[in-house]
């Protein structure tokens, strides 16, 4: 393969877990060239070989449009309360930088989208936590960028990959998905970048309608 068909990837928040999932299903390919950023770099004991490692916080700009700049797709696993802040910040960096790809991962339940008792639950447990998430959305969506939005449902640390998609306007399904499969679902993504493009996929189990998630 010629250097045309390399992929330059900038994964943000590179230690988390999800993320470390996709890390190991891209890790032998080739054609992926990983750059891992993330806020403690000592989170990351054994990267690939080809990766490269950066410690740093997608709100500071400098270090975020160092990195951003000459990828091909940056992958966001962030999470926390200034997460729309965090978001706007990454959106900021690649359309300065004329990157125009977007995987970024959110959660269920942003657009009240989870019907009956579960969506309930859901609200109730997380709803105000989820924000900032729904804010991040709206920034994305509005960004003008190549973006895959997806809302996991309650992830779990099962060894499977067994997934089902939802659109934005459908409802949600399901209540629970293993983290191994949002991170299948990311490396496909990668591989295609086309593949869901401009699209925001709830993310589940099949078969696991319940009143609430089976952990909890």
């Amino acid at each position: 393969m010629g250097n045309s068909e390399m992929t330059r990837l900038l994964i943000l928040g590179a230690g988390g877990q999800i993320a470390r999932r996709a890390i190991e299903a891209l890790a032998d390919d080739g054609n992926v060239q990983m750059t891992l950023f993330l806020r403690n770099a000592g989170k990351i004991s054994s990267a690939p070989a080809q990766a490269r490692v950066v410690q740093g916080d997608v709100l500071d700009r400098t270090r975020l449009d160092a990195v951003v700049a000459g990828q091909d797709i940056v992958y966001a696993n962030l999470t926390g309360e200034d997460l729309d802040a965090q978001a706007k910040s990454v959106i900021a960096a690649m359309q300065a930088a004329g990157v125009k790809r977007l995987i970024f991962v959110l959660s269920v339940g942003i657009y009240d989208e989870v019907p009956g008792k579960f969506g309930a639950w859901n609200n109730a447990i997380i709803g105000e936590d989820l924000k900032p998430f729904r804010r991040a959305a709206d920034a994305i969506e509005a960004s003008g960028l190549d973006y895959t939005i997806l809302r996991p449902a309650w992830l779990t640390n099962e060894d499977e990959v067994d997934y089902e998609l939802t659109k934005r306007e459908e409802a949600f399904k399901g209540t629970v998905v293993s983290r191994k499969s949002v991170a299948d679902l990311i490396a496909k993504i990668i591989r295609s970048p086309g593949f869901h493009s401009r699209a925001n996929l709830g993310v589940n189990k099949p078969d696991t309608d319940a009143d609430k998630p089976y952990f909890m």
